[in-house]
C-alpha cells in the first residue's frame, strides 16, 4: 500500500530501534513545534494571539529559551505580558474581593475569578496543547495502519514495546477504533509487548547493578550498560 503523507512518522517511529515509538514521534515533534515557535511563525498575528493567551509550560519555556531567538521569545513574551497585565487588572478590581470562609458554614467560598485565571495560565501552555492534538491524531494512524496494513502490524509485533504512558494510551483507546476479534488480539498483543519488554529491561538493570559488585567486574555487560537511561524512558516517558 502507498504510504500517506499523515503516515510517514508512525512509519518511521516503528522503524526505529527504541525503548517506545511513540516517544520517538512525541520528541521529534517537540523538536519541530520549538523550532517552529521561535521561527517566523511569531510574527504572525494568528500564532502570537493563540501564544499571548496560553503562554509556556516551565519544560518548554526552557527549551525556547534555549533555541538562542532572544529577540523572538522576547517578543512572543511581552505579548503574553501585556495580555496578562490586562487581564489581572480586570479582574482584580473591585469586584474580585475575597471570600472568607464563615467558622459557622461548612459550604466552601465560590472561586475566585481572578485565581481561576492565574490557574488557567499556570496550567496551559501552547506547545503542549499543540503537542497533545498531533500525539491524538498518531495514536488514531497506529490504529488505521494496524488495521490496514500487514506490514505495519509486523512491525508492531517487532517493537520493544512502549513506556507507561503510551502503553496506556493505546491500551484505553482501542476500543474506539477496532472491534470484535481483532480487539481482543490487538490488546492481547499489546499486553504481552509490554510485559515482555519489562522484564526484558529489568533484567538489564539487574546486571546493571550487579556490575558495580566486585564479584562481576570481569564479567561482560550484555546489553546493560544503557539500562539506566532505557529505564526511565519506560517507567517515565523521559528520552535521555
Amino acid at each position: 500500500m502507498k504510504e500517506k503523507l499523515f503516515t510517514i512518522p508512525v512509519n518511521d517511529a516503528f522503524k526505529e530501534d527504541c525503548e517506545c515509538p511513540i516517544c520517538s514521534m512525541r520528541d521529534s515533534l517537540e523538536r519541530d513545534l520549538i523550532d517552529f515557535t521561535m521561527g517566523p511563525s511569531y510574527m504572525e498575528d494568528d500564532i502570537r494571539a493563540v501564544t499571548s493567551k496560553l503562554g509556556f509550560c516551565r519544560e518548554h519555556i526552557q527549551l525556547l529559551y534555549k533555541n538562542q531567538n532572544r529577540l523572538g521569545l522576547a517578543l512572543i513574551l511581552k505579548s503574553h505580558l501585556d495580555k496578562t497585565i490586562k487581564d489581572v487588572e480586570k479582574l482584580s478590581g473591585a469586584n474580585s474581593k475575597l471570600q472568607v470562609p464563615s467558622f459557622f458554614k461548612k459550604k466552601k467560598p465560590e472561586g475566585n475569578p481572578l485565581v481561576d485565571y492565574l490557574n488557567e495560565i499556570e496550567e496551559s501552555c501552547y506547545i503542549c496543547s499543540r503537542m497533545e492534538t498531533t500525539i491524538d491524531r498518531y495514536i488514531a494512524t497506529v490504529f488505521y495502519l494496524y488495521h490496514n496494513e500487514d506490514d505495519f502490524r509486523e512491525r508492531f509485533k517487532q517493537c520493544k514495546g512502549f513506556c507507561n504512558k503510551h502503553y496506556k494510551m493505546l491500551y484505553d483507546s482501542a476500543p474506539q477504533y477496532l472491534k470484535g476479534d481483532e480487539l481482543d488480539s490487538f490488546v492481547k498483543l499489546l499486553n504481552k509487548l509490554y510485559l515482555d519488554n519489562m522484564k526484558r529491561l529489568q533484567e538489564d538493570l539487574e546486571w546493571f547493578i550487579n556490575k558495580f559488585d566486585y564479584r562481576y567486574a570481569d564479567e561482560p555487560w550484555k546489553n546493560a550498560k544503557d539500562a539506566l537511561p532505557r529505564a526511565i524512558q519506560k517507567i517515565n516517558g523521559i528520552v535521555q
